[in-house]
């Protein structure tokens, strides 16, 4: 039910005027991104009531980037093949283009394939070779990080690190992956 401004709160008021307008958006980007997800309608839901309970604590200055990462960090920790938290101090190499509207819609879907492609590669591995993978390629750790974290000597890092890199050659191969065109 729609209730007058005068009944809502300053909280209602802002969501709806700061996030709501971007949830088609945020839908269009779910489905064609991660066309696997089978309930996109709870990772809204659930990446609303986390952006609701941050706002509650202080201002949020990008609600619409803030919602994507959301999602994005939801997505990418159900695929996640380790059994680890992440990683404070870590970056993704990838980041979701929430705020540039510069780039075209074939450059957006060509990078989303790339990803696409690369978890798949990724989640064809062995799970240790996948563990390193993902720590070295995904959040960037030096081997002796890796092998710390994994309580396995830099050598086996190494060793899985270039089995890790032959299976992904492989994968793509089979499937016909030729990289992206940029």
């Amino acid at each position: 039910m729609n209730y007058p401004n005068k009944f809502k709160d300053h909280n209602t008021l802002w969501f709806e005027s700061e996030v709501l307008p971007h949830e088609d958006d945020l839908r269009k980007w779910i489905e064609s991104s991660f066309p696997t997800i089978e309930d996109p309608e709870d990772l809204i839901q659930d990446a609303y009531f986390r952006l609701m309970k941050a706002y509650t604590s202080g201002s949020i200055p990008h609600p619409r980037a803030y919602l994507f990462v959301t999602v994005k960090n939801m997505i990418y920790s159900r695929f996640r093949c380790l059994k680890y938290n992440h990683p404070k101090n870590a970056t993704s190499t990838y980041q979701v283009n929430i705020l540039d509207k510069t780039r075209s819609p074939s450059e957006i879907a060509s990078d989303n394939d790339d990803i696409r492609v690369l978890v798949d590669a990724f989640r064809s591995l062995p799970k240790k070779c996948c563990q390193v993978m993902t720590l070295r390629k995904i959040y960037g750790f030096s081997q002796k990080e890796v092998a710390d974290k994994l309580g396995i000597s830099v050598n086996t890092v190494q060793v899985q690190a270039r089995i890790g890199l032959k299976k992904c050659r492989e994968y793509f191969k089979q499937v016909g992956y030729k990289g992206g065109n940029r």
